[in-house]
């Protein structure tokens, strides 16, 4: 944690968390059940909502510099605010954007890429900020269980939201979508709103960490930027993120069609089959926090999870030539753990490099971060899906695409893992030591 500050209790945590969540609740809405009425109500080709949700993750380039400006300025807080007051009228034009398509659809297209930018430029200013945030705050031992924490209340906050918002909009209209939809938007801006009430903000004293000028003056994002990116230890991790995203983001998209395609499930028996990958990746950021807070550190606990998700990826792989369902729904459960052991652990290290190396703030650290993990997931869903039509065009079978993607899955992973070891074998060899300078204050619950 930042030195002078008072450590961050489970409860403080807890409600910071709101903040991931309230962000996890609008996405909900705008890729998942907009996507769902552009393509069935309204009759759109699948690729419209699916570059849509693109262009939030490319926009998400703008995390670095949203970082570096939190951290120039020191003004975290508000940063939060205002992100999320434009995810939450993001979320709402999407809804409007969608309505106005059944009516003139050159128009509702316009607004709905405007709005799916806003969605990622308040993703970026909201989230980037809150990340370093809670990294300054958190003890090293406390790093894994806060990612666990934060990333299980945002996963209960998307079943939830999808669960609630889908009762509400039966029988479907469009004004009653609006209803929802602002609703939704609304509560998540409140919640936010009470995360970070009562919470004192200050100004960063390592904001420019890493450079120095002749004449004195505050370095620019450029020159924090390129000092940043000249520390091989950042650079590295970053290169981590990219790849271990790219391999856990590839059968995203897949995996339901796989289920139907090569063992007959209907569309109800893969929705559960994808559940009980979500209920395994809850089970293994459980293990994650508590092993990490026990035994070993976060980035072996990271290729850990990266390694486990090559095994059964690789075993998955098999299931289509043993015809077996049960294997894979056995499969499609460990995969969901170790990806949970992979995810809290790389988040939890990622917050502990974020406070210590010997370039850029928090902000820009975790910004930078932050915008590899954003490309390579928006890159990994096409890329997965991409392959596996390619594959099966070529090779003639569908089983034959799924487990060429799959196959690479696993051989992304494992390189994931290589790298995140010599990420830290490199940390340990410079003697880096914890640096956690910033902000003397007295953190409320």
């Amino acid at each position: 944690m930042t030195t002078g500050a008072t450590p961050l209790t489970w409860l403080s945590i807890a409600r910071l968390a709101l903040v991931q969540v309230a962000i996890g609740s609008v996405m909900v809405i705008m890729t998942s059940t907009l996507n769902r009425v552009m393509v069935v109500e309204l009759g759109l080709a699948a690729s419209i909502p699916g570059a849509l949700v693109a262009l939030h993750f490319a926009i998400q380039l703008l995390r670095p510099r949203m970082g570096f400006l939190s951290d120039a300025g020191g003004r975290r807080i508000n940063w939060m605010l205002g992100g999320m007051a434009v995810v939450a009228v993001s979320g709402f034009g999407a809804a409007g954007a969608t309505a106005l398509i059944s009516v003139h659809t050159g128009w509702g297209i316009t607004l709905a890429v405007f709005s799916f930018l806003g969605l990622g430029v308040g993703i970026s200013a909201a989230s980037t900020p809150l990340l370093a945030f809670l990294a300054e705050r958190v003890e090293e031992t406390r790093m894994a269980g806060a990612a666990a924490l934060f990333w299980i209340l945002m996963i209960a906050g998307m079943i939830l939201t999808a669960g609630v918002a889908g009762t509400l909009l039966d029988p479907f209209s469009y004004t009653r979508m609006l209803a929802v939809t602002g609703g939704v938007c609304g509560l998540a801006f409140l919640a936010s709103v009470v995360a970070v009430w009562g919470r004192a903000d200050g100004i960063v004293v390592n904001a420019f960490r890493g450079t120095a000028r002749s004449d004195g003056r505050d370095a620019t994002f450029g020159e924090t930027f390129r000092a940043m990116w000249d520390d091989p230890q950042s650079r590295r991790f970053a290169i981590f993120i990219f790849v271990s995203m790219l391999a856990y983001s590839a059968q995203e998209i897949i995996l339901e069609p796989f289920a139907g395609a090569i063992f007959g499930m209907t569309p109800g028996e893969s929705t559960r089959v994808a559940g009980m990958q979500h209920g395994g990746a809850l089970l293994g950021m459980l293990l994650g926090a508590l092993g990490a807070a026990r035994f070993s550190t976060l980035p072996r606990w990271a290729a850990a999870g990266c390694l486990g998700s090559a095994a059964a990826l690789v075993a998955l792989a098999m299931m289509p030539a043993l015809g077996s369902v049960e294997g894979m729904k056995a499969s499609v459960f460990a995969l969901g753990i170790a990806n949970g052991v992979f995810a809290v652990s790389a988040i939890g290290a990622m917050m502990g490099l974020t406070v210590k190396g010997k370039a850029g703030g928090a902000g820009l650290r975790m910004g930078f971060w932050g915008a590899a993990q954003a490309m390579a997931y928006g890159l990994g869903g096409f890329l997965g899906a991409a392959l596996s039509d390619l594959a099966r065009a070529f090779l003639g079978s569908p089983a034959a695409g799924y487990i060429l993607v799959f196959l690479l899955e696993a051989v992304l992973f494992v390189a994931a893992a290589g790298i995140v070891l010599s990420v830290r074998a490199a940390s340990r060899a410079r003697g880096i030591e914890p640096i956690r300078q910033g902000m003397a204050l007295s953190e409320p619950a």
